[in-house]
């Protein structure tokens, strides 16, 4: 494990390492099974940067742009490499580059990983806005859902709900989280 880094534009030969350091980081998270099995491209202009340490990719941060906002699509940091600085690195590159296009305000969505929300507030983000992501599976029940005609089902679900109704909301479902908009005046 290397401790020092560089954080440089990504290039098509990081696509593995890529997959396997965004892999590796969302597993602990509530991410955990926001699994790609390609880098997902764009239909805007985006920045895409990753940390490199030795030859391996320990970082990455892709922002796509659109004035006068940028959103940040991911944010990882390998296991073995957080609370190094990469994220920070890789945030200050990004920023410094958003400013000549006209951005003026970036946001990213998280979840309810205590980690991440604290590096959001503590870089500089405050929370504007919250909903749900509910999950249903099998163990939820099919109250309420429907499938096409000729289907069995359904057996999972993804819905988004106000955060109004969080309390039925967990009451019913096991998988609930509060996703989370954070914003950054640049």
């Amino acid at each position: 494990m290397c401790a020092s880094f560089h954080v440089r534009d990504y290039r098509d030969a990081d696509a593995a390492g890529w997959l396997r350091c965004r892999l590796l980081s969302f597993f602990p998270t509530d991410y955990y099974d926001d699994v790609v099995t390609r880098r997902p491209s764009y239909d805007v202009p985006a920045l895409r940067r990753v940390a490199i340490a030795g030859t391996e990719v320990v970082g990455l941060l892709d922002a796509t742009i659109s004035p006068p906002r940028s959103t940040i699509e991911v944010l990882a940091v390998h296991p073995d490499h957080q609370r190094r600085g990469v994220a920070g690195a890789l945030l200050s590159g990004v920023v410094d580059d958003l400013r000549p296009d006209g951005v003026r305000e970036l946001d990213a969505w998280t979840r309810e990983d205590t980690a991440a929300n604290a590096w959001y507030r503590r870089s500089g983000f405050t929370e504007r806005f919250s909903y749900l992501h509910v999950y249903k599976d099998s163990s939820d029940g099919g109250e309420g859902f429907t499938c096409p005609e000729g289907l069995t089902g359904p057996f999972t679900a993804f819905c988004q709900a106000p955060r109004e109704l969080e309390t039925s909301v967990r009451a019913r479902f096991h998988r609930v989280y509060v996703c989370r908009q954070y914003v950054r005046a640049l």
